[in-house]
Formats: structure tokens, sequence, C-alpha cells
């Protein structure tokens, strides 16, 4: 079975609830990745206003077209 995202909404600081196409719903905090990341282009998205301005793109969450984005399978488990 291929799992993709279907839905995710922003719940709170830097977290995101997730919605997997087998119904499996996981709510992620990214704040440690974001806050632990050496990459600028990762740690830009402390910035509350560009973190919360995710997309669903051919069921991956992206940033800012692929500027960032995780593996889904990771997201999937509820690991980043």
């Amino acid at each position: 079975m291929v799992i993709s995202i279907i839905r995710a909404e922003y719940t709170a600081e830097y977290r995101i609830k997730l919605t997997f196409s087998d119904g499996i719903e996981k709510e992620i905090d990214f704040g440690p990745f974001l806050r632990n990341a050496k990459n600028p282009m990762a740690r830009k998205y402390l910035d509350k206003k560009l973190f919360r301005n995710f997309n669903i793109e051919y069921g991956d969450i992206i940033w800012n077209d692929y500027e960032m984005c995780f593996p889904i399978w990771d997201l999937y488990e509820g690991k980043i």
C-alpha cells in the first residue's frame, strides 16, 4: 500500500496534525528538528509565519516548492 498525506492541519507552535491515506492521524512536533537544524534553509522556518505556510502536493507536505520536505514514512512513524 502506498501511503500519502491527505490532510495537514497546523495545531500549535511547530506542530502539525497529519492525516494519512489509510486514515491514521499523527501530530508531529517539528520544533526540535528546526531548533537543532544546522542548515539556514531549514532554520528560517522557525519563523512561525513561514512554518505555517505549507502545502500538500502529491501526498507530501512541503514548504516553499520543496525547499523543506520530509520522507512520508518517517512522518507516518511519527518521527523526523
